[in-house]
């Protein structure tokens, strides 16, 4: 496979950021992941379509958000950790020599576990806190981009009348709406949330999961999941993973979420969706 690096791209005037993305393909082949000299990954091969939510499931320490974190490489900020193989986004290897890992995370956006807003920052600098930490070059307007995010991240009715308050002041949804608001802002091709209901209640994690639906008409979603009834709702593809012997994560299949869990071909699939382990 031919392999290339990302070009410099120049942000201009920015009207309406939803209309400038959309889903992309994202394959993954022969990826390994390392602690140091230790295997924690081994042999990934998948294909993530475009405008499409997958989820990755399996028990804990299967490597699911390790694997999350190679496909925008934040696995190598982890001291001594580093990923061989290929993760190749609308055929650019992310992982080519030259590839400027900054723009990757801006193309191939995170969410995390627990809500993260900055807390010293208001709900506005919030949603543009990756444009400028990240020096987007171009006459931005910023007031667009927010509402727009907001809107996006099913918030701007929620916090329009407060923008200056702190993000931290808002209620554990609203701040994983907001941290997903500041993922849009940048305008990624790919969006990849790990675990982003675990820390919230069910009527929060209902709104996320409700947002995702909408999310996916604009870009590729991978998530991390712990909740079986949460991937079978709200997926279209689904991966489990588990670790063999020596504690190294692989994917034991990979379909369609309906066939996942109605009717696996592998049987540590069907056992660990029917709560035999994990």
């Amino acid at each position: 496979m031919t392999t290339s690096s990302f070009t410099p791209t120049t942000t201009e005037v920015v009207a309406n950021p939803a209309s400038k993305v959309a889903g992309a393909t994202l394959t993954v082949r022969g990826l390994r992941a390392f602690y140091g000299p230790t295997l924690a990954l081994s042999d990934v091969n998948l294909d993530f379509e475009p405008n499409k939510i997958t989820a990755l499931i399996g028990p804990s320490g299967c490597g699911k958000s390790t694997l999350i974190r190679c496909l925008n490489r934040m696995h190598e900020v982890v001291r001594g950790a580093h990923a061989e193989g290929e993760v190749v986004l609308n055929g650019d290897n992310i992982y080519a020599p030259g590839a400027d890992p900054v723009r990757i995370r801006r193309r191939i956006g995170m969410v995390f576990q627990k809500p993260n807003p900055f807390p010293t920052m208001s709900i506005y600098d919030n949603v543009i806190a990756g444009l400028k930490l990240n020096a987007v070059q171009g006459h931005l307007n910023y007031e667009m981009i927010v509402e727009n995010s907001l809107r996006q991240a099913a918030l701007w009715d929620e916090v329009k009348d407060k923008l200056s308050a702190s993000g931290a002041s808002l209620s554990g949804g609203q701040q994983q709406r907001l941290c997903i608001a500041r993922a849009i802002a940048v305008e990624p091709e790919v969006m990849l949330l790990d675990e982003p209901c675990s820390a919230l209640d069910p009527i929060a994690t209902l709104k996320i999961e409700e947002l995702l639906q909408q999310l996916v008409n604009q870009y590729t979603i991978i998530m991390v999941t712990h909740n079986m009834q949460q991937a079978s709702r709200c997926s279209d593809k689904t991966a489990f993973m588990m670790a063999d012997e020596k504690r190294i994560g692989h994917v034991v299949e990979y379909d369609q979420t309906s066939d996942i869990f109605t009717r696996p071909k592998d049987r540590r699939t069907e056992d660990y969706i029917s709560g035999r382990f994990g």
